[in-house]
C-alpha cells in the first residue's frame, strides 16, 4: 500500500506569529486581515523583536518580521531588505514598517470587499439563502436513498 506524502514547503510549513512562536489563535499572536489601516499598523509594529542595536548587523532568518515579509514580498524587496539586515544599520522599526506597507497593499482590495460585505449583510443572507434553496432537493434525495437503504 503507498502511503501518500504531504508535499508542504518547507519555507511556509509554519507562519510565525507576532511573538515567534507558531502562528496560532490559541497564542493569541495572530494579525487579524481586516483590520482598518490604523490598527493594523499598529498589530504589526507590536512584533515582538530582539534587542539588537540599530548599527549592528542582524540575521534575517530568525526575525518574525522578516519571515513574514519573505511570505508577502516580491522576490526583490526580499532579497533587498535581507541585505539591509546583513549590512547593519536597519532598525527593527523600519522593517515592521516595511512589512506594514507590504501587507496593508496586499490587503486594500480585500479590505474593502470585505468592509462591503459587512455593511450589506442582507447580500450574504440572500446568497445563504439561494445556497441552501439549491442544496436542500439534493440532500432530500440523498436522504431518503439512505432511508431506504437502510429500512427506515
Amino acid at each position: 500500500m503507498k502511503v501518500p506524502q504531504g508535499v508542504i514547503k518547507p519555507e511556509v510549513g509554519t507562519i510565525v506569529g507576532t511573538d515567534g512562536r507558531k502562528m496560532s489563535k490559541s497564542y493569541d499572536n495572530t494579525i487579524d486581515l481586516f483590520l482598518p489601516p490604523r490598527k493594523l499598523r499598529k498589530a504589526v509594529l507590536s512584533i515582538a523583536t530582539d534587542s539588537t542595536p540599530m548599527d549592528d548587523p542582524k540575521d534575517p532568518e530568525t526575525c518574525s518580521v522578516f519571515q513574514l515579509f519573505k511570505l508577502l514580498a516580491p522576490p526583490d524587496h526580499i532579497e533587498d531588505l535581507r541585505g539591509r539586515y546583513l549590512k547593519g544599520g536597519l532598525g527593527y522599526g523600519h522593517a515592521k514598517l516595511e512589512l506594514f506597507e507590504v501587507l496593508n497593499a496586499l490587503l486594500d482590495d480585500p479590505r474593502a470587499q470585505y468592509e462591503d460585505l459587512m455593511a450589506h449583510p442582507e447580500e450574504i443572507l440572500g446568497v445563504l439563502e439561494d445556497g441552501a434553496a439549491k442544496a436542500r432537493p439534493v440532500a432530500r434525495e440523498l436522504t431518503d436513498r439512505v432511508r431506504y437503504a437502510v429500512g427506515l
